[in-house]
């Protein structure tokens, strides 16, 4: 007798029965039952299915946070069909090549996304988000759940590397649910939790982490399109919330508010924050008002959770990403590829179910990220500590995180060499208050008749990339350093930024252009 991995085509129809009139979603004010999103699940998965939409095929959803993507979601889960959440910040051309890439069937596009999906010139079909408060009954014959295995692909969330070109990676419906099942077995989450859910639904973090643990769980979610810190407190105190996930930077939005000290906080349990490292001070201002505050690391090709730092370890391991999650395990190795002894940096791999098994249409890369055993390199640095605590120090990738978002160099120095007026550009992550990080662009122009100004230079990336790509500083420079063998020496770059050496002052346009933090508000498209 063989067993097949349980998948998640019914996930819908089986909370239905569960928790039938359970609150599920809150959006706007309005509430949204288990029952009632399984009866918008089975509507659009009858739609699609008479659109001639079958498994394996590739939906996608363009828009911000909106109860209807996560409809879309269950029901291409329902036919076993993959789903394309796509960043609503990127430009036009960006989302032409994901697009076309993972060759979507049907994009779906929220009206507020109407006149970027005005500027595509994919020839894809498009169909606009129609959604009322009260669900419509399907008028067509009900579609049965897909008979697929766990390794069906679930879902395609494009991650760049250090080439600056897109990857989608592929995760598939045991790797959601091994996922959900770390992220529990880590935290005492119950029916009765409340999760702010304000992270944009195309991040693995919001969709993965949050929606899919909650819904497993039978939780209730408030869907936010935005951070905003007073809407945080009145969740808290009107709404009973419980659980919050996001960068530090909310976090410290919060304490900051003069709210703070007055706000009846008593329903915040746990908090879960990650993307970098979280001052100490802060963990003890959550917890002296008895507020978990808990930490993890993780990748969109983790689904995904690699460590988690729980709120019993916040303090006496300040600074650490955690240890490995129950069902995956974590080490850190050298060039050679040997296990590294505690204290030594290495790169830090990972294996397990809730991992990846490659990129959509790119055996190469898919080749380069694995190593024999089933070993996913993550190309980051760091080290795990005597007690099995990992700490990330560096990049392999020169990626850096500005507002919450990951910014490639590579993809901003490409698009850089497309100016006539620049012949060589460098892109490192300097240091900001307010972001985090923010790119530093160092620009070596084509000749003395085309000196751009950083002014122009912001303005022609702005259309082509996504705004918080654009970096803040740009210098003019006569030459790039360079490491013995030609490659650009980033470090001295860096070291240079971090001295100050900022020859032109922030490019006007994008110095509060920037999306807030984790889910921008609608002036941040």
């Amino acid at each position: 007798m063989t067993f097949s991995h349980p998948t998640l085509t019914r996930l819908s129809e089986i909370q239905a029965t569960d928790y039938g009139n359970k609150v599920a979603i809150t959006f706007d004010g309005v509430q949204h039952t288990y029952a009632q999103m399984h009866e918008r699940t089975l509507t659009c998965a009858a739609e699609l299915h008479a659109q001639g939409v079958r498994r394996g095929d590739r939906i996608a959803y363009l828009g911000p946070n909106h109860p209807a993507l996560i409809v879309v979601l269950l029901a291409c889960l329902r036919l076993g069909v993959i789903f394309v959440p796509l960043n609503w910040r990127l430009a036009p051309p960006e989302l032409d090549y994901q697009l076309t890439l993972a060759e979507v069937s049907l994009l779906y596009v929220a009206p507020e996304s109407a006149k970027t999906a005005d500027g595509l010139s994919t020839d894809v079909a498009q169909e606009t988000v129609q959604w009322h408060d009260t669900p419509t009954s399907p008028t067509g014959p009900l579609v049965p759940a897909a008979d697929v295995d766990g390794e069906q692909p679930a879902l395609l969330l494009f991650t760049s590397g250090t080439t600056g070109r897109p990857k989608g990676a592929v995760l598939s419906h045991a790797n959601l649910m091994w996922n959900s099942f770390n992220l529990l077995l880590n935290t005492d989450l119950t029916i009765d939790d409340v999760t702010l859910v304000v992270a944009p639904l195309f991040h693995v973090i919001s969709l993965n982490q949050q929606v899919m643990t909650s819904y497993l769980r039978g939780a209730h979610m408030l869907i936010e399109s935005r951070w905003d810190v007073n809407r945080a407190f009145d969740a808290v105190e009107y709404e009973g919330l419980t659980w919050v996930a996001g960068v530090t930077t909310m976090f410290a939005d919060m304490l900051q508010s003069p709210r703070w000290e007055s706000a009846d906080l008593s329903s915040l349990r746990f908090v879960n924050s990650g993307g970098a490292p979280v001052p100490v001070s802060l963990i003890q201002s959550y917890q002296a008002k008895d507020i978990m505050f808990c930490q993890g690391y993780g990748l969109t090709e983790t689904s995904p959770g690699c460590t988690f730092l729980p709120a019993a370890h916040a303090l006496d391991k300040a600074g650490s990403a955690g240890r490995a999650v129950p069902f995956t395990e974590v080490e850190v190795r050298d060039v050679a590829g040997n296990a590294c002894s505690p204290g030594v940096k290495g790169e830090i791999v990972a294996r397990g179910p809730n991992v990846t098994n490659g990129y959509w249409n790119n055996p190469k890369a898919t080749d380069q990220a694995f190593s024999p055993g089933g070993w996913f390199h993550t190309g980051d640095i760091g080290y795990l500590d005597d007690d099995g605590f990992l700490f990330i120090v560096d990049r392999l990738k020169d990626m850096f995180i500005s507002g919450g978002e990951n910014v490639y160099p590579a993809e901003v120095e490409s698009a850089l060499f497309e100016h006539p007026g620049v012949s060589e550009a460098a892109v490192v992550a300097a240091a900001d208050e307010k972001w985090g990080e923010v790119g530093h662009a160092f620009v070596v122009s084509a000749g003395s008749d085309a000196l751009p100004t950083p002014d122009e230079l912001s303005d022609f990336l702005l259309a082509r990339l996504a705004k918080y790509k654009v970096p803040k500083y740009f210098d003019l420079v006569d030459e790039l350093p360079r490491t013995g063998s030609g490659k650009i020496h980033k470090v001295s770059l860096r070291t240079a930024d971090a001295l100050g050496a900022h020859s032109n002052p922030p490019a006007t346009t994008t110095t509060e252009d920037k999306p807030a933090p984790t889910a921008p508000s609608k002036d941040h498209k």
